[in-house]
């Protein structure tokens, strides 16, 4: 009996259409051209209407024939020639991974393909934008760089997680969490908790505060990876849980934000997917060294780097709101910063105990 023919999938045949456009110019003997759509904010809109950021038409061609572009138009074919072996093989793999198994040193020369994985990974990234598959659908994923504890069961290829009885260290939050990888089998929680830190997540859960306020409490360490925010978009939108992120008070922190509500400029082809309209920004906020009594010496002075990126922060669309105009400003105005660790100068548990009770209660937040 004949063996059962693979079934080519969608991505597989995206990615073979890269070699088809070599092939064909070849044949034509034309310039093998891409077209790449540009990532950068010229090109992107904010759609107040959905609340998102969205990329825009502008592409940029990347020729073979082009002297200035011949290295990365060969460097982008290798890696979705990598990318189809995946699909081929039903396998995921590392952006560390992709970047070694692209790499080599081209005959007769003393060139490589790839330097560094700095080149590799922007590939990356315009494959997925050119081709609108994601990262996640090519089957790459990135280190586990989050956590995630609280009144939640998840089945992760087959093993059955409870979020709940996994220590105050929790789960930590794959890089591809689509539903076909990770099935979010139960959650009674009524809300996520986003948290910037590593540390002020560790105390939250240190102190329980999912059990005593019934939530799920993310983090992804910084800037959070697709994972978390992958995660905090499926739970809001698969179990209506509304999402509130806490982060330091500065203009990083209001950046993390933006990115978790509307999406990022670099990769606002995602926005659909990843970005959360309705999450609130919970804190810290610029009022709330005066509300909650903090002493100005455990302030930060603001660095000419801040207030530049502040300042930017002030003529994006999406921050064009009364509330974050003052907000803002208010920062800027009194020349300091705050750091959650901060609210520790008023007691270790003050976090747990006072700062975030208070602001749930009041409904404290900025939209």
């Amino acid at each position: 009996m004949a063996a059962k023919a693979r079934k080519i999938t969608t991505v597989e045949k995206k990615l073979i259409g890269v070699a088809d456009i070599v092939i064909d110019a070849a044949q034509r003997r034309r310039d093998p051209t891409f077209a790449i759509p540009v990532r950068s904010l010229s090109n992107v809109t904010f759609d107040e209407k959905k609340g998102l950021i969205e990329l825009g038409r502008r592409k940029q061609a990347r020729s073979f024939f082009n002297v200035g572009m011949a290295k990365k138009f060969m460097q982008t074919v290798l890696v979705a020639d990598a990318l189809c072996e995946l699909q081929r093989a039903n396998l995921t793999t590392s952006l560390r991974e992709i970047y070694y198994r692209s790499k080599h040193t081209i005959k007769n020369s003393h060139e490589n393909t790839l330097d560094t994985q700095d080149e590799s990974d922007p590939l990356i990234e315009d494959l997925e934008v050119t081709l609108a598959a994601l990262r996640e659908e090519l089957h790459v994923r990135a280190e586990n760089a989050g956590s995630v504890v609280g009144p939640l069961v998840l089945v992760d290829d087959g093993d059955t997680v409870d979020c709940a009885r996994l220590g105050k260290g929790g789960y930590s939050v794959p890089s591809i969490v689509e539903p076909e990888y990770l099935d979010i089998r139960r959650c009674t929680a009524d809300f996520v908790l986003l948290v910037e830190k590593g540390t002020q997540w560790n105390r939250l859960s240190e102190d329980k505060f999912w059990r005593t306020h019934n939530c799920v409490l993310l983090t992804g360490n910084g800037q959070p990876p697709r994972g978390v925010r992958r995660l905090a978009r499926r739970l809001h939108d698969e179990k209506k849980l509304p999402v509130y992120v806490l982060v330091d008070n500065d203009p990083w922190g209001y950046y993390i934000y933006s990115v978790i509500k509307q999406g990022s400029i670099n990769l606002a082809f995602e926005s659909e997917r990843m970005a959360i309209p309705k999450a609130k920004f919970m804190g810290l906020s610029s009022a709330d060294p005066e509300a909650y009594e903090l002493p100005r010496n455990v302030g930060i002075k603001l660095n000419d780097k801040d207030v530049a990126r502040a300042k930017e922060l002030l003529g994006y669309t999406w921050f064009q709101k009364k509330d974050w105009q003052t907000e803002i400003k208010r920062m800027l105005s009194s020349g300091l910063k705050y750091e959650l660790d901060a609210l520790a100068n008023k007691d270790f548990q003050y976090l747990t105990k006072k700062y975030l009770p208070h602001k749930l209660k009041e409904k404290d937040w900025l939209d």
